[in-house]
């Protein structure tokens, strides 16, 4: 799809039809979401990777969700391939469209089953933390995983939690208040 194809549906009076409208944006989320299935299935296919992509959500953030065999190549390592998936689809989307488009890529629900692990991780470390009355440090996680640990306890009475280390090092430590 070139730039000419992505632009948005005009009405006979010229204006953008105001329920497609994109908030902030010019390009309908039709389009956005047609144009994000269309760079997944690309991708899949130049991976040499068969899965079928669908549309969870059309709103924004999109949300979009791969259907594959071959879950364990498509997720990798702690979630890097998922990651780099969806970073790499971001980006080729913006560039067709000319803008940015919010969008989520998940792989058969394991984004979901891994925020739903960690959020019962925290909990269960939480309680080992006023238990034992010390403090209990995480595997290293990237940003977006110790954000779920975060969030999680931000409103924990007995424990507080902070981050320490460097790049793929970097891990929530949780500790007594």
């Amino acid at each position: 799809m070139d730039k000419e194809e992505a632009e948005p549906v005009v009405e006979e009076e010229g204006q953008v039809e105001k329920e497609q409208e994109q908030p902030g944006g010019k390009v309908p989320r039709e389009i956005a979401a047609s144009t994000a299935m269309e760079v997944l299935d690309t991708l899949l296919k130049l991976m040499g990777v068969g899965g079928e992509v669908e549309v969870i959500s059309g709103d924004l953030p999109l949300s979009l969700n791969i259907e594959s065999e071959e879950v364990g190549l498509l997720i990798g390592h702690r979630g890097q391939t998922l990651s780099s998936l969806e970073y790499i689809t971001k980006l080729v989307v913006a560039a067709r469209l000319g803008e940015w488009v919010p969008l989520y890529v998940d792989v058969a629900g394991y984004k979901k089953r891994r925020q739903e692990a960690l959020q019962r991780l925290a909990l269960y470390l939480a309680d080992q933390v006023v238990t034992r009355q010390r403090e209990m440090s995480l595997e290293p996680m990237p940003a977006n995983e110790r954000r779920i640990i975060h969030i999680t306890l931000s409103d924990h009475p007995e424990v507080e939690t902070h981050s320490v280390g460097d790049g793929w090092e970097r891990k929530v430590v949780i500790s007594p208040r």
